[in-house]
């Protein structure tokens, strides 16, 4: 029994070392919670050993993917499986299935410990110096199938794809040396020093202003492997940005402008969570950007700001009241840019109820699910023009 009870320590302690080296934080008090808790439960199910480590581990709404990933993966793996199968479960192991995106990265940081060579390998192949044909590939590579290293590094070509935007003219006039009106108050005062003799003309013309963005960001279960990295985009643009406005929404909506202005994005995107009630949930848009338009619109939507509405659009409830609700959104703003990575397929088609019902009432309609998408979005928002015309979709549709 003893040494049943050593085992089993070592593969829970082994399985926090993981879950720690693919992004959740695990410490050592985690781990003697973990064993203080297994022998409390009296786990008998693997559902009940499941829920009894993660009650544990998890302590964020994101971080539940990364664990589900990592619990399937490590009860797949020979071996460990067989051992931790016969301490705790007599039945038969479970049924491998087909690998799920985002499990790459959580299959790296479960077998690093005992791949040592393909550990080397991958280190010399995701190199800091990354020669041209590995920034290709990172460009191209999609987010949800990127390893652990691959999301950092994605993280770090965030921070230089923000750029300044195109600026539009504002009703306000600023001070204009070829400009097209006389300002009479800065004309008579600088008159004065010269005791009127002389009068320099003093002119105003249009002012220019890079235009709000405000970003609502679809934060459920079918955008989870997404959210997060969308997350540290916003956040990079916020902090280059001084009108940045951040909303996430599944089931309802939630302001998460402030929890972005954090400078450390780890803690902005702690901040998120905590705030967050719905994360990985279900989807509906129609009420959300309800709340949107009746409660946030007038406030945040002024001086034509562009709205990036991230979501696959596959809507919980699609009623007639989604039309009316995305149709109010893009007439309150001066531009709607629809980024859905369902887009990143090369057979997608409009069929779903929700998109076809959002499609027409949208600006542009682009894909957003790697390095190269986004690319793309910020030098369409930075020349001002537009691309990715959703009628083509529409005619796919039709």
């Amino acid at each position: 029994m003893d040494d049943q009870s050593g085992r089993l320590a070592e593969n829970i302690l082994y399985f926090a070392r993981a879950l720690r080296a693919a992004g959740i934080p695990v410490g050592p008090g985690a781990v003697l919670d973990a064993l203080e808790a297994v022998k409390a439960a009296g786990v008998g199910t693997r559902e009940d050993f499941y829920w009894t480590l993660h009650s544990v581990f998890v302590k964020r709404h994101e971080h539940t993917v990364l664990f589900d990933q990592a619990f399937r993966i490590f009860f797949r793996r020979r071996g460990y499986v067989d051992q931790l199968m016969a301490m705790l479960l007599p039945q038969a192991p479970m049924t491998p299935r087909a690998p799920e995106a985002g499990s790459t990265r959580v299959q790296e940081a479960l077998f690093s410990g005992i791949e040592n060579k393909l550990k080397r390998e991958r280190e010399i192949e995701l190199d800091t110096r990354m020669t041209v044909s590995d920034r290709e590939v990172l460009q191209r590579k999609d987010f949800a199938q990127m390893t652990n290293a691959e999301i950092t590094a994605a993280k770090e070509a965030m921070k230089r794809l923000v750029l300044p935007l195109a600026e539009v003219r504002t009703r306000r006039l600023a001070p204009h040396p070829r400009g097209h009106l006389i300002d009479v108050r800065r004309t008579l005062r600088s008159s004065l020093k010269g005791g009127g003799d002389f009068i320099d003309l003093r002119f105003v013309g249009p002012r220019f202003k890079p235009p709000p963005i405000v970003a609502l960001l679809d934060i459920s279960g079918s955008m989870s492997q997404y959210s997060r990295v969308f997350l540290h985009f916003l956040h990079a643009l916020t902090e280059t940005r001084r009108r940045v406005s951040t909303f996430l929404f599944g089931t309802r909506l939630t302001n998460v402008t402030r929890s972005l202005r954090e400078r450390d994005p780890d803690d902005a995107l702690a901040a998120c969570s905590a705030s967050v009630p719905d994360w990985s949930g279900g989807t509906r848009i129609a009420s959300s950007l309800h709340v949107f338009n009746k409660l946030w619109a007038r406030r945040v939507l002024t001086q034509g700001a562009i709205v990036l509405l991230i979501t696959d659009g596959l809507e919980r409830d699609a009623d007639d009241s989604l039309a009316f609700e995305i149709d109010r959104l893009h007439r309150s703003c001066r531009r709607l840019v629809w980024l859905n990575p369902l887009l990143r397929f090369e057979g997608f088609e409009a069929r779903a109820r929700g998109i076809k019902t959002m499609l027409p009432r949208v600006d542009e309609f682009r894909p957003i699910h790697n390095l190269e998408s986004l690319t793309d979005l910020v030098a369409s928002l930075q020349q001002g023009g537009r691309s990715g015309d959703p009628k083509a979709w529409m005619q796919k549709v039709a």
